[in-house]
């Protein structure tokens, strides 16, 4: 079989033939290059309207990136012709296999973009013997070109959180999408600031902003006020996964702080070695921590009554109704205030301003949560780690955007894998 033969198979060009395929070299390799032609009697398309325009002159010839064929480059050649168009001018004529002044084709952009997802851009690079700027150059098309024929109808409930993406507190805001049924990436911003929040509703607009039901996010005070100023309407919902975060992280100072007093009093070293013993689950420990943990409960340590009434707090969890909830919250912060335990005081404070929020998650009978949210987050810091780290905001959005937001693809003649 012949190789125009397959071109004609799996990437028909309308208004266009494929002429001849030589074997050539080009930059010492050996490549394909396929010359293309237009058809006879065909007209030309302006590329700023898209409407056939009479002939203006011809250009030197152009080379295209094809995808390779048994790891051989493919080129086609054209020489583009530019159009006297009544509307736009004088315009070079717009081609169905690429966009622009891009060197690759439509179709090998995307062959690129669909790899970029299983591996890292560099090895994408190096196995299909490219740059990393074209797998880059691949990867952003097919996200603009998404992000443009998406639909950002029907959503429902959002999920807004941050996550870091370089070192030095190098922070993303990210909104995702939490219907039921529908989980992705809806918009990347830089920074976690108040300005970057309101950006995010400025670009999701106040019309499908006031259609918004269920909000999710943590406590970061910018995030609770621009969400209260532009979806006011929504149940906002601060759910279990960060107060139960907040609670691991004040047992964890509490214990620290006892053993170091312990140490320093000359007492036996009772909390050395106990920390996960006591931020765990029981149903988590192994049997060696469950051990520990048996014999640590029987001194009256404040590390222990900070572990009890962690474990007291996780029956708020079994409520369903949001009054009944509220009860049990308010007898449990009133405890703690009383334990005259300083980093878990510092908890109750923050449970008891949040209150309301807290108790929206029985509002929205449990069927969302962060906790999706943070399920999300976690495939952010995997597209990260799998790319080694950004250099740039860009290049992290982009990956992320191409990762996460399950985007529509042009429609292609033939899926190439």
């Amino acid at each position: 079989m012949l190789i125009k033969t397959i071109l004609n198979k799996v990437h028909k060009l309308k208004s266009f033939v494929y002429q001849d395929v030589q074997f050539g070299n080009y930059q010492g390799e050996d490549v394909f290059n396929v010359t293309v032609v237009p058809r006879k009697n065909s007209r030309a398309l302006c590329s700023g309207c898209q409407k056939p325009a009479p002939g203006y002159d011809h250009l030197t010839e152009r080379r295209f990136e094809f995808v390779p064929l048994w790891g051989i480059r493919v080129f086609l050649l054209y020489r583009m012709r530019r159009v006297e168009c009544k509307t736009c001018g004088v315009k070079v004529e717009q081609v169905p296999w690429a966009e622009g002044k891009k060197e690759l084709t439509k179709v090998y952009m995307q062959f690129l973009a669909n790899w970029a997802r299983k591996l890292s851009w560099k090895e994408v690079a190096s196995t299909f013997n490219t740059s990393w700027e074209k797998v880059f150059h691949a990867v952003e098309y097919m996200v603009e070109w998404g992000k443009a024929n998406r639909s950002l109808d029907h959503i429902k409930a959002i999920g807004v959180d941050e996550v870091s993406y370089q070192v030095g507190h190098k922070y993303l805001t990210v909104v995702y999408q939490i219907d039921r049924g529908c989980t992705r990436l809806l918009w990347v911003g830089k920074d976690r600031t108040e300005a970057t929040i309101r950006s995010f509703f400025s670009f999701f607009g106040p019309e499908r902003s006031e259609r918004l039901k269920y909000v999710c996010s943590d406590m970061w005070k910018p995030y609770v006020k621009a969400i209260t100023e532009f979806a006011s309407q929504a149940l906002h919902i601060l759910d279990r996964f960060h107060i139960v975060s907040m609670l691991n992280k004040a047992i964890d100072e509490v214990r620290a702080s006892e053993q170091k007093q312990l140490q320093a009093d000359g007492y036996e070293p009772v909390l050395k070695k106990t920390r996960w013993c006591l931020l765990k689950r029981k149903e988590n420990l192994t049997e060696k921590e469950e051990i520990k943990l048996n014999r640590v409960l029987q001194y009256n340590l404040k590390s222990v009554r900070a572990y009890l009434l962690k474990e007291e707090f996780q029956v708020f969890w079994d409520y369903i109704s949001p009054h009944w909830a509220g009860k049990y919250l308010d007898r449990w912060c009133t405890r703690v205030m009383r334990s005259k335990i300083e980093p878990m005081k510092k908890v109750a404070k923050t449970v008891r301003r949040h209150r309301p929020l807290i108790l929206n998650w029985f509002k929205a009978k449990k069927a969302f949560s962060s906790g999706i949210v943070e399920g999300l987050n976690t495939k952010v810091k995997l597209t990260t780690r799998k790319s080694y780290g950004f250099r740039t905001y860009k290049c992290a959005e982009i990956a992320l955007y191409h990762t996460l937001g399950h985007l529509p693809e042009p429609e292609m003649t033939h899926r190439f894998y």
